[in-house]
């Protein structure tokens, strides 16, 4: 095909504001599917994951195709939260510009700012989409000026200052180059004018057809039949199937290969090519074992591309095999090997990530809490049964000095709330850097370090009642900070095993709040409420009131309960503290004491 016919795009938005709904049209109306197929149906067709689904975010980015007229579109749907910024920094290295989508009444949020830098970086040509203009509280001049600022401060050159903006209802499916008057639901439209604009705006790639084959792997795909498949756009020369080449590894190590199959994208499917051109994105096959930012290239003339460059990890978690008493109820991969194994294989194509093997642990570093809780989730869904320390942060040292992460933290919340979150970050020791109004919220924003970040988001649901939002991104390591001091209170431990009831749980709500309800099974040391004082209690919630011949007034009471708190996957990990473990199994979450035992603990603590 020839290159001057392709145009690679990469689309980028903060979480919600309709990237996935907005690609899902782009590929109906350009007729990808035939007009009775199942896709026609569906919404959120590039979310395909189950997790994906149910969070409503994408998660690892996701390469399709469409035909336009004469043109093929490359389209790389790439995540918007800055967790999965390994995924945004390798996908958009394929991409030769990109649509920037913004909430006509939200504008510009933390992440859109977040992966536009990285766009910016690379040079992309952005086409901005205001989007959801149907909104009754829509602010659209608002927003203009606002993405106007934002391009100010992050652009890199001047030519990056003028961009075209186009209006959108994604839902829809339309799109205009002006903003409509009056009521755009009757007003009918296309996605025409952004596919038009696509065409003339976004640059055609680079790169010789007819020079040597380089190309720079920048994502994995694995299935039973054909094993790996190397996926990135090719630099220059041409991918043919039956191939000798060589593989540079980012470190210079140079081995002999060969490409035994070349696919294309149509659609959202991969189909067999004879041959794919310099600037086109292709997946090959052929390869025992290749990683991320390994160059192919040809066998006679080995020159390696330069890899991208993917930010450090800031937080850890220990992982390691499950040593509750209840361990093999629910799952069936159980041990250290099994999940050393696993892991080993997440490395692959998580790019972000990184393991440590301590003992009989593993030291999980990523880039933030959603990063690590979506790979523990993955991992429960598989059968896994796991133990998991508290989040910690990752530090470095340099010229003596320890450096932790900092990051940008900025909060939305009503103005009822504001003295809330003054109070509550400045025990956190969060730096205010800026206060104004933002649509109907206040918006604060801090630089705080990330330990002191830590449990920050179940805090606030408590204290504002869930009426907040908060996005944070990484901006630097920096000297280490004095320990912030406990937030949270001491917990309610079961100190006998067997079935909780509804008098034991009764006792134990007037001490505080429980995670359980009566008729689940505990074991001595797990945790089954937090206590409203500093102290941890040891608690019997498995007893049961004591019959007798006589009767009284009130022998014959309903004991009424408050419903438990169920904590999430990410509220566990907030919640526990370094004295305590999160307990991960296919059908269940459980807070435990490392030490189950109150002997043990009291043993232990001596020796602290």
């Amino acid at each position: 095909m020839d290159n001057t016919k392709i145009r690679n795009v990469a689309i980028i938005a903060h979480i919600d504001h309709g990237k996935t709904t907005l690609v899902d049209f782009l590929l109906k109306q350009s007729h990808t599917f035939r007009d009775n197929a199942e896709e026609m149906s569906k919404t959120l067709i590039m979310d395909s994951g189950d997790l994906e689904r149910e969070r409503g975010i994408t998660i690892l980015a996701k390469n399709n195709a469409i035909h336009y007229k004469e043109y093929k579109i490359n389209i790389i749907d790439t995540p918007g939260h800055a967790d999965f910024g390994g995924e945004v920094e390798r996908t958009l290295a394929m991409a030769d510009g990109c649509i920037l989508l913004v909430d006509a009444q939200e504008g510009p949020m933390p992440q859109t700012r977040f992966v536009l830098q990285k766009a910016l970086d690379l040079n992309l040509k952005p086409i901005v989409v205001i989007n959801k203009i149907d909104k009754p509280a829509r602010r659209i001049p608002e927003v203009i000026e606002e993405i106007n600022n934002l391009f100010l401060e992050l652009a890199v050159h001047e030519s990056q200052l003028e961009f075209p903006v186009l209006y959108a209802v994604g839902r829809d499916g339309k799109a205009f180059e002006t903003l409509p008057e009056g009521s755009i639901e009757s007003i009918p439209g296309s996605l025409e004018p952004l596919f038009e604009k696509i065409i003339s705006y976004i640059p055609a790639p680079t790169g010789n057809p007819d020079e040597p084959l380089q190309m720079l792997v920048t994502a994995l795909d694995y299935d039973d039949f054909k094993g790996v498949y190397a996926i990135g756009k090719i630099a220059r020369g041409k991918a043919t199937p039956r191939t000798a080449v060589v593989m540079i590894t980012p470190d210079g190590t140079t081995k002999k290969s060969r490409i035994e199959n070349v696919y294309v994208w149509d659609g959202l499917s991969r189909k067999e090519a004879d041959e794919v051109v310099a600037g086109d994105i292709a997946a090959v096959t052929g390869f025992e074992k290749i990683g991320i930012n390994t160059t192919i290239c040809d066998e006679k003339t080995p020159e390696a591309l330069p890899s991208v460059a993917i930010e450090e990890p800031t937080l850890k978690i220990a992982v390691g095999a499950n040593t509750s008493p209840f361990v093999g109820q629910d799952g069936n991969l159980l041990t250290s090997r099994q999940i050393k194994d696993r892991l080993e294989k997440e490395l692959e194509t998580n790019v972000s990530l990184r393991m440590e093997i301590a003992g009989e642990k593993f030291l999980i570093s990523g880039r933030g809490e959603l990063h690590l809780s979506i790979l523990l989730e993955t991992l429960r869904r598989e059968g896994f049964e796991l133990e998991v320390s508290k989040p910690s942060v990752v530090t470095k040292i340099e010229n003596g000095v320890t450096l932790e992460p900092f990051e940008e933290v900025i909060i939305d919340v009503p103005e009822t709330y504001r003295g809330t979150i003054v109070s509550e970050l400045a025990k956190r020791k969060a730096k205010l850097t800026d206060t104004f109004p933002h649509a109907s919220d206040v918006r604060f924003v801090y630089e705080m370090s990330t330990r002191s970040l830590l449990g920050l988001r179940n805090t606030l649901v408590t204290l504002t009642r869930g009426s907040f939002v908060l996005n944070s991104r990484f901006l630097h390591f920096g000297p280490e900070e004095a320990a912030v001091q406990k937030t949270r209170k001491g917990v309610l431990v079961a100190h006998e095993a067997g079935k909780a009831l509804a008098f034991g749980l009764d006792i134990a709500q007037g001490r505080g709040t429980t995670f359980i309800g009566p008729g689940v099974d505990v074991y001595e040391g797990m945790i089954v409420g937090e206590n409203a004082k500093e102290d941890d209690i040891d608690i019997n919630v498995c007893k049961g009131k004591q019959l007798t011949n006589m009767r009284s007034k009130s022998s014959d009471g309903i004991t009424q309960l408050a419903p438990p708190v169920i904590l999430t996957l990410e509220q566990a990990l907030d919640f526990i503290e370094d004295d305590e473990l999160l307990e991960i199994t296919p059908k269940n979450l459980r807070l435990r004491k490392k030490y189950l035992s109150k002997v043990e603990r009291s043993k232990h603590k001596k020796k602290e």
